[in-house]
């Protein structure tokens, strides 16, 4: 697939996913929705049907769901005449179907190659070049069956530095090799200069699968969340410090990283999609206007002060958010544009 179109696809699915969530949601609760917006303003095309405007536009950074009376009480159908509830459902709808997307994406990869687990064998995850271990004729993915936990592995590698040892593997082959000396030892190598893990992808039978993967599926995703979510914590204390954030990225910077994706096959594909729609589910979720977490900030606090925010204001403030959100994607743009060329 082409690394464009590929791109594309990862985009509009991520938003299309997010915006279908608002758009249910509000449509259950007999919310009258206008617009139905992939991309940003100004329009390229789009059709009416039924009471909702579906639109194409120019700035392909996002999408929205407008709503009738989104900050304005315009009467019967409108958001802001909502209850409560019912708002913070809306504005959760969203960010819940990228959680969703993620988890199960991450079922369905785990499903096709299998369950991670702690295995009784150790399999080989790297060789290095010009390495005792290349020399004898181990490769990624054989199974070291001598051993059981990877500590034991390594501390029996260095009792026997400079003596030749034997190890059995899961495909039949004994392989002898001599750990090198410290002193041999190039920097940043092990003894053996390969790579190991106790940890192997387990094919359970096919009826199992799906549900093993659904359950591997919302443990990945939730550890995926929690990295995100302390990186943006870090990124917080950073800026807090007068630090400029280095790794921040934006349409052309996740497009660079879709094409060195692609490259590695489908599942490589769809499992980025899958860390995207997190990140994406988090990000939503920060309560700075223009976003869900935004809005759901001015709802919890009516609920919390009972007190409300003249529409007016919170209308400006939102507006506010959005274009300097729309200037930040820009100026990202241009900084990842640099930074390749560079």
């Amino acid at each position: 697939m082409p690394p464009l179109l590929s791109f594309f696809i990862i985009l509009s699915v991520l938003i299309l996913i997010h915006e279908l969530g608002h758009f249910v949601v509000a449509r259950w609760f007999k919310i009258k929705v206008e617009e139905f917006g992939f991309g940003y303003p100004p329009k390229i095309l789009g059709f009416k049907k039924q009471e909702t405007e579906y639109s194409l536009n120019l700035l392909p950074f996002g999408g929205f769901v407008r709503m009738l009376g989104e900050d304005l009480p315009e009467g019967h159908g409108s958001f802001a005449s909502q209850k409560k509830p019912v708002k913070i459902a809306v504005l959760l709808a969203g960010v819940s179907m990228n959680f969703l997307l993620g988890i199960l994406l991450f079922a369905g990869i785990y499903t096709k190659i299998g369950i991670p687990e702690k295995v009784d064998y150790l399999k080989v995850t790297s060789v290095t070049d010009g390495s005792p271990a290349q020399t004898a004729g181990l490769k990624p993915d054989d199974k070291i069956l001598n051993f059981k936990e990877t500590q034991a592995f390594i501390e029996w590698v260095n009792e026997n530095r400079g003596q030749e040892v034997a190890l059995q593997l899961g495909d039949g082959r004994e392989v002898k090799l001599t750990p090198r000396l410290a002193e041999e030892t190039p920097a940043g190598q092990g003894a053996l200069g390969v790579g190991i893990t106790d940890v192997d992808l387990v094919q359970y039978p096919l009826w199992q699968r799906p549900f093993r993967g659904m359950v591997t599926g919302v443990k990945e995703a939730w550890l995926w969340g929690k990295e995100i979510v302390t990186g943006l914590v870090k990124m917080a204390v950073g800026l807090g410090q007068g630090q400029v954030p280095k790794d921040v990225t934006g349409p052309v910077g996740i497009y660079e990283i879709s094409k060195n994706v692609a490259k590695e096959g489908f599942i490589a594909v769809l499992q980025f999609m899958a860390i995207l729609s997190i990140n994406l589910a988090i990000l939503n979720l920060l309560p700075l206007p223009a976003l869900d977490g935004g809005r759901l900030f001015f709802v919890l606090g009516e609920v919390i002060t009972g007190k409300k925010l003249k529409p007016e204001w919170e209308q400006r403030i939102h507006l506010a958010g959005m274009l300097a959100l729309i200037g930040l994607m820009v100026l990202i743009t241009i900084k990842d544009i640099a930074r390749l060329r560079g």
